[in-house]
C-alpha cells in the first residue's frame, strides 16, 4: 500500500530542489490517466510514445500476453482486433482490425495505449513471466558436487531441491517459500520465451530510454526509485500488484546507469503477509498479499530513494548532479553505528 507520507515527501523533492536550489530546469512524461503537473513542462517524446513507436517493431509479443486466467491483459488491444491466436490453443479478440493494422495505428498516435500497458511492463512480472533456469542449475550443481564427493569415496546426500529444502536453515519465511516454490517446478517450459523473452525486453526498455533522452534533448532521468516501504526483511516482501512493485530497477534491466540518492524517509508501512494459493495449472505455492494495518515507524523512519539516470558513457553528469543534490538535500542519516569520519561533515 502506497505511504501518503512517502508521495508528499516525494513531491517535495521535484520542484524546491531540484529546480530551486539545483537550478535544473525540469520536464515530465505524462502517461494517460496520471496528473500533469501544470508546473512542469510536458516531454515532446514521452515513454508512452516512446513505447508506442518502438514495441510494434521490437517486442508485439508484449501485447499478446494472458494472465493466469488465460485472458489478454491488455483487454483494449484484444477487443479492437479480429480473432486471433494469442498462444497456442488460444484465441482473443472481438474486434475488426488485423493487429498488424492496429499496431501501425498505434504507432502513429491514432489509436490509444491501452491504458494498463505503462514503462512498467517492460520490466516483466516476475514469477513464471521469467526464466526457470534457476531450477535446472540448483540440481545440476548438486548432482556434481555429489559425484565429486563420490569420486573421492564419499557418499554425498544433498543431490536434489527436496534434500537441499530439508537441509537448509532460512533466516526467513521469504526464503523458506521461494524455495519451495522453485522445488515444486516440474516443467523448465516457462512461456513465452523466458530468458530469449528476457534479453528482447531488454533490449526495448534501452530503446525507450534512448529514445525519451535524445528526442527530448536530456542530460538525465530522474525517478523515484519506490513507492511502497519494503517489507520487513526475512518475511513478505510486498506483491507485485498491476506491475507495483517494491522497486523500479531500470538501470540494470536496461543496462543503463543509475544512481540511488537518499531522498526522505517514511514513518507509516503497511507489512504485507503469505497466503498458499494455486496456480492456473494446479500447482500449490505461496505468495504475499498486501497489509491493511498501519505501523508507525520511530524517527527517522525508513529512508527512500531517487535515481539518476544517464545514457552509457555519460556517467559524469550522473555523478555531478547526484552529488549535489545529496549535498543539498542533507537527507542522508549516518547509522547509529557507522557515524561519520572524524573531520567530515
Amino acid at each position: 500500500m502506497p505511504s501518503r507520507s512517502q508521495g508528499s515527501a516525494a513531491e517535495k523533492v521535484k520542484n524546491p530542489l531540484l529546480s530551486g536550489h539545483l537550478g535544473a530546469t525540469l520536464v515530465e512524461s505524462v502517461t494517460p490517466g496520471w496528473v500533469d503537473d501544470p508546473d512542469v513542462e510536458n516531454m515532446t517524446t514521452s515513454f508512452d510514445r516512446a513505447i508506442a513507436e518502438l514495441v510494434p517493431v521490437l517486442y508485439p509479443d508484449l501485447l499478446y500476453r494472458l494472465n493466469a486466467a488465460r485472458e489478454p491483459v491488455y483487454p483494449a488491444f484484444a477487443a479492437k482486433v479480429r480473432p486471433t491466436q494469442f498462444t497456442p490453443g488460444v484465441v482473443k479478440g472481438s474486434g475488426t482490425m488485423a493487429p498488424a493494422d492496429w499496431m501501425v495505428r498505434w504507432a502513429e498516435g491514432i489509436e490509444p495505449s491501452p491504458p494498463n500497458l505503462t514503462l512498467l511492463d517492460l520490466l516483466g512480472g516476475g514469477g513464471d513471466t521469467g526464466s526457470r533456469t534457476f531450477r535446472f542449475h540448483i540440481p545440476q550443481y548438486l548432482t556434481r558436487r555429489a559425484k565429486d564427493w563420490a569420486d573421492r569415496g564419499y557418499k554425498e546426500t544433498l543431490v536434489d531441491w527436496p534434500s537441499l529444502n530439508a537441509r537448509s536453515k532460512f533466516s526467513g519465511d521469504d526464503q523458506r517459500a521461494a524455495f519451495k516454490n522453485w522445488e515444486d517446478i516440474t516443467s523448465l517450459h516457462s512461456p513465452p520465451k523466458g530468458i530469449a523473452e528476457n534479453i528482447q525486453r531488454r533490449e526495448l526498455l534501452r530503446r525507450v530510454f534512448m529514445k525519451v533522452i535524445h528526442e527530448n534533448k536530456l542530460d538525465m532521468l530522474i525517478q523515484l526509485h519506490t513507492a511502497l516501504p519494503p517489507g520487513k526483511i526475512g518475511l513478505a516482501p510486498e506483491p507485485v500488484v498491476n506491475n507495483r512493485i517494491i522497486s523500479y530497477p531500470f538501470g540494470p534491466n536496461a543496462g543503463i546507469t543509475e544512481i540511488l540518492i537518499p531522498a526522505g524517509y517514511v514513518r507509516t508501512a503497511y507489512d504485507p503477509k503469505f497466503e498458499l494459493a494455486t496456480d492456473a495449472n494446479g500447482r500449490k505455492f505461496y505468495r504475499s498479499v498486501t497489509g491493511t494495518v498501519p505501523t508507525e515507524i520511530p524517527a527517522p523512519g525508513l529512508p527512500f530513494s531517487i535515481n539518476f539516470l544517464v545514457e552509457p558513457g555519460m556517467e559524469h553528469l550522473a555523478l555531478k548532479a547526484a552529488t549535489a543534490y545529496q549535498a543539498a538535500s542533507q537527507w542522508r542519516v549516518p547509522p547509529p553505528m557507522f557515524p561519520s569520519l572524524s573531520g567530515e561533515p
